[in-house]
């Protein structure tokens, strides 16, 4: 049985920087993943996008962005258990025990749930089931391997138009289609897109791909209209993902809609466990990766004090006596 002061359950970018902040208060950490590499949702669907709306950064590929959280971390040597799920959340003395894939246990004085979204399976494009490997993907972790295709994206959301921004300067062209005439994506995103040489194709959709053992080409539909063939050599399936919380859900945890309720300390209804990032839930809610920040930093803090009842809840300043 391992033994810390702090469990962090999940390695994006909320579960680093709690990582980072329990180290900063003075206490042991091990983070729990089951991913086999930090950084969650980034590392695995969008290594290399730029990321625009982390305070003090005009933009920065979220591959940077992970090394920085790490980098950050590790003067505090946070213990990695990586590619191992966190099954079973039991008490021994009042305190959490993880009971861990493969049979260990994690004895901590607390937990910080900063699971995301939970495990997520991408949402498959139904006329593209054969070419799944030979022309379909569903995340592009390296863009440049798409340099100098034609590339087909297929969505509205926020990732179709940032994967159109991002492939924009490396492929031949860039078409983006989407099944309806309002986008789900940001509107400054759609602004940055549409100011490109992006073809935006609305009230659309793919209605077959063409190819041997890959894709050649794609016949896009507009609604009323004739089918058009373009030439394409890699399609972008960006149509979001199904979320789920896994062994979460079976802890006991208060859940809305897959989310974790918490209040203003990030506490969840369960003892000494807290919540940080995507995956919590109360009033007024933003998901965006620099609240994760704040709330990572503000459970680790609430942590501190029911490990330490002495402890100031405030530690002060980092930046203080230097």
């Amino acid at each position: 049985m391992h033994e810390v002061d702090v469990a962090v359950v999940g390695a994006g970018p909320a579960g680093l920087f709690a990582a980072y902040y329990a180290g900063f208060r003075g206490l042991s950490v091990a983070v729990v993943d089951a991913l086999p590499e930090p950084g969650g949702q980034i590392t695995a669907m969008y290594p290399e996008k730029l990321i625009h709306d982390v305070a003090g950064f005009p933009a920065i590929k979220g591959r940077d962005l992970v090394a920085n959280l790490v980098a950050q971390a590790a003067p505090f040597d946070p213990r990695y258990l990586l590619g191992t799920r966190a099954e079973k959340l039991s008490y021994a003395d009042g305190r959490p025990v993880l009971g861990l894939a493969g049979g260990e246990q994690l004895r901590c004085g607390a937990v910080v749930i900063t699971g995301g979204l939970g495990s997520f399976t991408p949402r498959p494009l139904p006329v593209a089931e054969r070419f799944v490997g030979t022309g379909i993907v569903y995340f592009v972790p390296q863009p440049a391997e798409l340099t100098g295709q034609d590339v087909l994206i297929v969505g509205g959301g926020d990732s179709a138009f940032d994967w159109a921004s991002t492939l924009q300067p490396l492929a031949r062209s860039v078409t983006l289609v989407h099944r309806r005439e309002k986008f789900r994506a940001h509107a400054a995103t759609v602004a940055r897109v549409r100011a490109l040489p992006v073809r935006v194709v609305v009230n659309a959709e793919v209605t077959r791909l063409h190819g041997g053992g890959a894709v050649s080409g794609a016949e896009i539909t507009v609604r009323g209209g004739a089918a058009e063939l373009l030439p394409v050599d890699t399609v972008v399936a960006a149509l979001g993902f199904t979320a789920d919380l896994g062994p979460l859900a079976e802890w006991g945890l208060r859940l809305d809609r897959r989310h974790l309720v918490v209040d203003s300390t990030m506490a969840t209804n369960l003892t000494r466990v807290f919540a940080a990032g995507d995956i919590t839930e109360y009033p007024g809610k933003v998901r965006l990766i620099a609240t994760g920040f704040g709330e990572a930093a503000t459970a680790v803090n609430n942590a501190a004090v029911v490990l330490d009842p002495a402890a100031h809840l405030f530690p002060g300043h980092s930046s203080d006596g230097t």
